[in-house]
């Protein structure tokens, strides 16, 4: 299609014909044949401007019909999430119906029907342990097919829940010169990365029986730009457990949940019942960063509010401009129309 700019040339030998045709009627019409406006002014170079706007508009019409491409840097959703889930022996209690674990459940499947497919989602289940259970994946299908297998079972460690969302994120497991139950407070932290449009969602009932120290390794993920937002699935006056033939008493820690959200400049919420931790996953407000990719797209697109967004990155993509082009071609057009019509009450030709 960029064949058609040698019409171009053509279009400039006819106007020059055009033009050498006026001079001969000139000639011969002498000072009746001048170019004057409506005041009587001689318009002399400013008659050329309408006829070299359409030629503009024409060049910039034609170039547009090979499609072209530039980068632009368009704003685009994307990011990673990891939801955290407790899946410790406290999580099968019911003060939220039917059980703390079916419920974060129920919301973390509402959750992902409302993400754009450019937001990263993987799963991580933590008792005494941590398990990366389903990496970071744009494939819905599979994350909600790794929640529905979820179980509570063990203790609670909320440090190798965090730690083990970090592996997640770094996408490889991490290598540690210390051992986390090592850490303390003041000491000097390990440099594992930096992801600042990584977001950790921690479901549980902060209800912490296991070392490494939660604060701790919340600092670790401070200090490579994860921001935690614990979600306290419980209720704080608690409820009774009947577990192996023993009656325990369980309860949510909001203490534990908004000290480790604080260090890492995130916000705790608390689920009082099924109902409010759904509205948990659309109201949560996550940061936002900025990165370049390449990617083709066919217009321009503007997200102004989407429910737990971790980044709003503003990408170098590589997108069709066949709009542009034909748009400015069209202005120009415009442009040569409106002063052809002021000057001479006619058209270019």
């Amino acid at each position: 299609m960029l064949l058609t700019l040698l019409f171009i040339p053509l279009f400039v030998v006819v106007y020059r014909r055009l033009l050498k045709r006026r001079q001969q009627a000139v000639a011969a019409l002498g000072p009746l044949g001048v170019t004057q406006n409506s005041a009587g002014a001689n318009l002399k170079r400013r008659r050329h401007l309408p006829a070299l706007f359409f030629l503009i508009g024409l060049t910039l019409l034609f170039f547009s019909l090979a499609r072209p491409e530039m980068i632009l840097e368009l704003p685009r959703v994307e990011g990673t999430v990891i939801l955290a889930f407790d899946v410790s022996n406290s999580m099968a209690a019911t003060d939220l119906e039917p059980t703390r674990m079916e419920a974060a459940k129920a919301a973390a499947r509402a959750f992902m029907e409302n993400q754009p497919s450019t937001v990263q989602i993987g799963v991580v289940a933590f008792s005494n342990g941590g398990l990366v259970v389903q990496p970071p994946t744009d494939g819905q299908t599979a994350v909600l097919d790794t929640i529905n297998r979820l179980t509570p079972q063990g203790a609670t460690s909320l440090g190798q829940g965090i730690f083990t969302a970090l592996n997640a994120i770094a996408g490889e497991a991490i290598a540690l010169d210390i051992d986390l139950d090592a850490l303390e407070e003041g000491s000097t932290l390990p440099d594992i990365g930096y992801y600042p449009s990584a977001v950790v969602l921690l479901l549980t009932d902060g209800e912490n029986t296991t070392r490494p120290d939660p604060f701790e390794v919340a600092q670790l993920a401070a200090a490579a730009g994860v921001h935690i937002y614990p979600v306290g699935i419980g209720r704080p006056e608690g409820t009774v457990l009947s577990l192996e033939g023993f009656n325990i008493l369980t309860r949510l820690d909001e203490t534990t949940l908004q000290q480790i959200a604080s260090t890492t400049n995130g916000t705790y919420y608390h689920a009082a019942d099924a109902e409010s931790l759904q509205e948990i996953y659309q109201n949560v407000d996550l940061q936002l960063a900025i990165r370049g990719d390449m990617m083709e797209v066919t217009a321009f697109l503007y997200p102004t509010a989407v429910p737990l967004c971790p980044r709003l990155a503003i990408r170098g993509d590589m997108m069709e401009v066949t709009a542009v082009f034909a748009g400015l071609s069209a202005l120009f057009f415009l442009i040569g129309a409106a002063l052809s019509l002021f000057w001479f009450g006619r058209m270019p030709l």
